[in-house]
């Protein structure tokens, strides 16, 4: 018999991935995989929108709460895991329904991806350069060598700077050669969640306060206390709680940095889903959002293999936050 398509909803953060991907899942007979980097860790809750038990409605989740918060997040041994679960799934019988907003993590997950090994001395000389002199004088080296990574990599991203320039140094050839292709691996049908850009922001500002009075702060100094590794400490709404505790920002000014951080989030996952011609869009606002979402997965299991199988009417025009 053959595997139905993975279904992945994703898209920026705030439009509603996870109570689509737990609806779908209900309606489908499936079990959810998470790829959102960040829920990946225990006891990053409140910050991360991390869907809580009682509203999973019983579906299985995977890859929630399998990290703890000293530990860096690894894409690599994601992919190995979370294909280790598509593959349980699928053994069951079930349906996996892949709900994330982290796009390298949603790629390396669907598609033809092989990561390049690490070299710890290459990595450490890197570091000790971007100490001495700068993160911007690794990203002028980043430029020269493979100017489409210095592009898609920002000049204060130190992190992804030394991998890049590891990369380069490890294969010989440029980082952006390491990138996935737009070739699924198994199957997949990928539902993207759109909003109009006021709207978004207006729900990141909703958001940010509900995180607030649910207690990100008192969440952030728990986590603090637990060492927070790299990967925690910088993740958008508790880099900020840091900031504050550390006597950098007062609380209102830590909430808007909050807001602030979030609405950029959401415009680098709609540019990086965007670019995927393979995404399906569909209005998050749509009260047929669950029916409309469906019909995409119906038409996908329909299509011969290989073809996307949307039927006219199921999905809209590709839209940009903002239209």
């Amino acid at each position: 018999m053959t595997q139905p398509p993975v279904v992945a909803v994703v898209g920026p953060t705030a439009t509603g991935k996870s109570d689509l991907g737990v609806a779908l899942a209900e309606r489908l007979d499936g079990e959810v995989v998470n790829a959102d980097a960040l829920q990946l860790y225990r006891g990053m809750d409140i910050g991360t929108a991390k869907l809580p038990v009682a509203e999973r409605r019983g579906v299985p989740h995977h890859q929630l709460d399998v990290l703890d918060v000293s530990e860096d997040a690894s894409v690599a041994r994601y992919q190995t895991e979370a294909r280790a679960d598509l593959a349980a799934i699928a053994d069951r019988g079930h349906r996996a329904v892949v709900v994330g907003g982290s796009g390298l993590y949603v790629r390396a997950l669907l598609d033809e991806l092989e990561f390049p090994g690490t070299d710890a001395a290459v990595r450490a000389r890197l570091e000790e350069r971007a100490e001495r002199h700068g993160t911007r004088h690794l990203h002028d080296e980043l430029a020269r060598l493979d100017p489409a990574a210095a592009i898609a990599i920002g000049p204060a991203n130190t992190r992804r700077i030394v991998r890049a320039l590891e990369v380069i140094e490890i294969t010989g050839r440029p980082y952006t050669a390491n990138l996935p292709e737009q070739v699924y691996r198994v199957p997949a049908v990928q539902i993207g969640l759109d909003c109009d850009r006021g709207v978004l922001d207006a729900r990141v500002e909703v958001r940010v306060d509900r995180m607030w009075e649910q207690g990100l702060v008192a969440e952030t100094l728990q986590l603090l206390a637990r060492g927070m590794g790299r990967t925690a400490a910088r993740a958008v709404g508790y880099a900020e709680v840091l900031a504050m505790v550390r006597g950098e920002l007062d609380e209102a000014g830590a909430r808007d940095a909050v807001v602030a951080g979030t609405r950029r989030l959401a415009r680098k996952q709609m540019t990086w889903f965007g670019r995927d011609p393979r995404v399906q869009w569909l209005d998050a606002r749509d009260p047929d959002l669950v029916d409309r979402a469906l019909a995409v997965v119906a038409a996908a299991d329909r299509a011969p293999a290989g073809q996307p199988g949307v039927d006219p009417g199921d999905a809209g025009p590709r839209r940009t936050l903002g239209s």
